[in-house]
């Protein structure tokens, strides 16, 4: 809890309603998506950039360590206070101006607060949309944080792709505003140190607002969903839709099993689009055209059927069968299977990346040590086939807490596979947070960890902060 004197400090600053003690009104901004919650000291809620400057200045000055938090969608712990109930929040939900379209620059401009939802929606009487496809409602400062990515990272990208500029806050003790790029494409008359922020998860500054490249909304769309002969002809079925779909490949989507098993049971939604059983792995594919059909032109559902029936008749198939349909129910199944998983208990989830080629094998040997030394966990992944992302999610057969040592073990067991025979990332998309720092201390190089650290010192950010590479400032 903060002295009566910061309180009203941070209170004049902010004004009314912008510091919240109340620790049921703090609740929420206490509480991540994953995982147990902590307890702030408080929560500011700044509505422009100069009161974010004021009040980091403030916290500097006095020594005050501060999470800066988004939506706080994300799922690595990184924009929620620790338990010590010393820290605050410095929520930027309130950062909601500018929203500024530019129709023919393909560019918007948006404060740190600003929803994905909000911006799509400013967005659609231009038929234009930043298509980066997520489970969640992240703001656009935090999916800048933490370089999103998404089920659409095929076709378009992250977000270090779409950001052309950056207001930025320093840590330092002026609250330094630096205004990173002028949202110009092309742009070589600085050093581009709008990037360390894009992905930087808050160790170096914080972000207020966000000049972003957008795109032109899809006017034709196909979806599948595909079943593969079995897991090593995914990536052959893969690159078949990227040599004959070519450009209009915009999602490529893996989901397991029992994923998908999970998601028909616990969402009264869906239904189950199997009519012979759900298989063992299902691949949700996409194409997308950005104009409208034209005389003599296949439809993308012609040429997608045409893709599936020409693998279809190989010898060596990678394919076996292939279900048609209309766009919401193809993707229906896939933005059901988190909702799933949470419907069957505390999940324990890994956010890997790999290269392509070793998804099958990692996936084969990492299956093979839970079936001999953790039989009680069941594997329920999917993820990003086309990026190599891989949700490597693990749920108890049955109902009741984890051990923990039991759950520790596990935990070493998928990194040490993945990081130490594979060369995975123990991060591929969600970012840096409390809930990776064991894996960040231990497989991130010293020599990273350093360089990073002493980054962060240039910008104002202290030791502390850079412990991660992460979210606390102090």
């Amino acid at each position: 809890m903060l002295d009566q004197v910061h309180t009203e400090a941070l209170a004049a600053i902010l004004g009314p309603g912008g510091l919240i003690l109340d620790p049921a009104d703090r609740a929420a901004y206490e509480t991540p998506a994953r995982y147990a919650g902590g307890v702030a000291a408080a929560v500011a809620r700044p509505t422009s950039t100069e009161q974010v400057s004021q009040v980091v200045a403030y916290c500097v000055r006095h020594g005050l360590a501060f999470v800066p938090q988004g939506a706080n969608t994300g799922l690595a712990e990184g924009s929620t206070p620790d338990t010590s109930g010393t820290q605050f929040v410095l929520s930027l939900d309130r950062l909601i101006a500018p929203l500024e379209i530019d129709a023919a620059d393909r560019t918007a401009t948006v404060g740190a607060g600003v929803r994905l939802s909000a911006l799509n929606a400013a967005l659609e009487p231009h038929g234009l949309f930043l298509p980066i496809d997520l489970g969640a409602d992240p703001s656009l400062g935090g999916m800048a944080a933490t370089n999103t990515g998404g089920a659409r990272f095929l076709r378009y990208g992250d977000m270090r792709r779409h950001v052309l500029g950056l207001e930025v806050v320093l840590a330092d003790e002026a609250a330094t505003v630096l205004q990173l790029s002028h949202g110009l494409r092309k742009d070589n008359a600085a050093v581009a140190l709008r990037q360390l922020f894009v992905g930087g998860c808050g160790a170096f500054g914080v972000i207020t607002a966000v000049t972003v490249e957008v795109h032109h909304r899809p006017r034709q769309t196909a979806a599948a969903l595909l079943v593969p002969r079995d897991a090593d002809a995914v990536l052959p079925l893969l690159q078949a839709f990227e040599a004959e779909a070519g450009g209009a490949l915009t999602a490529f989507e893996g989901m397991s099993a029992a994923a998908m098993r999970r998601a028909i049971d616990h969402v009264p939604s869906l239904s189950n689009p199997f009519a012979g059983g759900v298989p063992d792995y299902a691949v949700l594919v996409e194409l997308t055209r950005t104009w409208a059909p034209r005389d003599g032109e296949a439809s993308l559902d012609e040429v997608l059927q045409q893709i599936a029936g020409d693998l279809l008749e190989r010898d060596d198939s990678p394919l076996v069968d292939a279900l048609f349909g209309p766009l919401e129910k193809m993707w229906a199944l896939r933005h059901s299977l988190s909702e799933g998983l949470r419907a069957s208990g505390p999940v324990v989830g890994f956010d890997l990346s790999f290269r392509r080629r070793d998804l099958a094998r990692f996936r084969r040997e990492a299956t093979a040590m839970l079936e001999t030394d953790f039989t009680d966990y069941e594997l329920c992944d999917f993820g990003h086939v086309a990026d190599g992302g891989m949700h490597f999610n693990l749920v108890r057969r049955e109902p009741g807490a984890h051990d923990p040592d039991r759950l520790d073990a596990l935990r070493e067991a998928v990194l040490v596979l993945a990081i130490e025979c594979f060369g995975a990332s123990f991060s591929g998309e969600h970012g840096l947070g409390r809930a990776v720092q064991g894996p960040y201390d231990r497989f991130t190089p010293r020599l990273i960890q350093d360089y990073s650290a002493a980054v962060a010192a240039v910008f104002g950010t202290g030791s502390a902060s850079v412990r991660l590479g992460p979210a606390v400032i102090n």
